[in-house]
């Protein structure tokens, strides 16, 4: 895992159907930090739309309401607001994703908070401008603590 690359495609490989590293194996147990926190929670938006997770893996604590999560790993007590769309996506804990919000192929740090509207990963010129990092694959890096409007 030196690369971005290396590091995105380890948590892809995580949520495919046959993933060479199996969380789910009961013969290699996974020895690890425990969190205290309540399971994640998909619920309606305030308009009552539903949201979809699909081929994710959503961590301890976070809450998700009326977004669209596809090829994700979510980490512990994040946030995804109403009307965002989150693809292929990594985020750390305590990531903050606001309304209408979209999000493509990128990874968050831990404590990003991402404001209503905007976008990463779907820009890379404009990704660069901010200061994020982009990879030639594509792979955009937003660091710990950013704030994205």
């Amino acid at each position: 895992m030196g690369t971005i690359e290396s590091f995105f495609d380890a948590h892809q490989d995580l949520i495919s159907a046959l993933p060479i590293f199996n969380l789910y194996n009961r013969e290699w147990p996974i020895f690890s930090q425990q969190l205290n926190s309540p399971p994640a929670k998909f619920v309606r938006d305030a308009k009552g739309n539903l949201g979809t997770t699909i081929d994710s893996i959503v961590s301890l604590g976070c809450v998700i309401s009326g977004a669209h999560i596809e090829r994700s790993v979510i980490g512990p007590w994040a946030t995804v607001s109403s009307g965002s769309s989150v693809t292929d996506a990594v985020i750390f804990e305590r990531v903050h994703i606001g309304a209408d919000a979209v999000i493509r192929r990128a990874i968050l740090d831990k404590d990003v908070v991402i404001g209503d509207g905007a976008t990463v990963g779907v820009d890379h010129q404009a990704d660069r401008d901010r200061g994020f990092t982009v990879t030639e694959t594509g792979i955009t890096v937003v660091g710990k603590g950013v704030v994205v409007s």
